[in-house]
């Protein structure tokens, strides 16, 4: 398994503090499957700034350490970006890692209540420099909660979304996982990813989620699912079938009332 969206270099965010935290959440990825994790500190959240030089070195010293323990998972350089309007000026400035080093697509991060007015524009603007948006844990998302339609245009109009295993594997709650199940009927979402950040309460769930996901969905969108994170780290574009209207009776927003 490839893990796309992970908090796994140590003292760069609110990951692991320590080298030997890192390597004990390498080793907990190794037990699930996983052979290759994108590291992907948050950057421009307001707590935390991690540009493209700190992140990359931090990986090597990462990825050296890891091959001297025995443990055999590959880290890849990226960052969680939280949403800002300078995103075109600072991939120019040489601030900002595409997600892998896959050059087409960047791992963009929203506020956990709201979307930010000028994103279609951004995205927009994104997407014109030959770079696609991704959108880091819609479920969580409120305002997509509330109004699907508006996640809906964005991926309709070129961005691609990843939802976090925890969630499809019900670990933030029933609510979220009901969400999430939509998100994925309705062709929303591109990608499972464990955005984890320890081993304790934001562990990875990644076998829990493919085994889900099994169950639920069948084989075809676990192909679906593995061969896009394959095609990100192999520098390629992602496969993507046409995405569906939410469509959400009252007694469903009841829920997350």
């Amino acid at each position: 398994m490839i893990d796309l969206h992970c908090h796994i270099l140590p003292g760069l965010d609110d990951g692991p503090a320590t080298l030997e935290e890192s390597l004990t959440m390498a080793e907990e990825a190794e037990k699930e499957g996983i052979t290759t994790i994108v590291a992907t500190p948050h950057h421009k959240n307001e707590s935390f700034y991690n540009v493209k030089k700190a992140v990359t070195a931090s990986t090597a010293v990462l990825n050296k350490e890891l091959k001297s323990a025995g443990i055999n998972v590959q880290i890849l350089p990226g960052q969680e970006i939280r949403i800002y309007g300078e995103i075109i000026r600072d991939l120019g400035n040489e601030e900002l890692l595409t997600l892998g080093g896959n050059p087409l697509y960047l791992l963009i991060e929203f506020p956990s209540n709201y979307v930010p007015r000028y994103t279609e524009q951004l995205f927009f603007d994104i997407q014109m420099k030959g770079i696609i948006p991704i959108i880091a844990h819609p479920e969580r998302n409120k305002e997509f909660i509330q109004y699907p339609d508006k996640l809906y245009r964005l991926v309709k109009n070129g961005a691609a979304t990843q939802i976090t295993a925890a969630s499809y594997a019900g670990r933030f709650g029933k609510k979220i996982q009901r969400f999430t199940d939509k998100l994925i009927e309705a062709n929303l979402t591109h990608f499972v990813s464990s955005d984890a950040h320890n081993v304790s309460s934001r562990g990875f769930h990644m076998a829990k989620a493919y085994e889900r996901l099994q169950k639920k969905a069948g084989t075809d969108f676990v192909h679906y699912f593995q061969e896009n994170a394959e095609r990100i780290v192999n520098g390629q574009h992602i496969h993507k079938e046409p995405p569906e209207r939410i469509s959400i009776k009252k007694s469903f927003w009841a829920y997350f009332k």
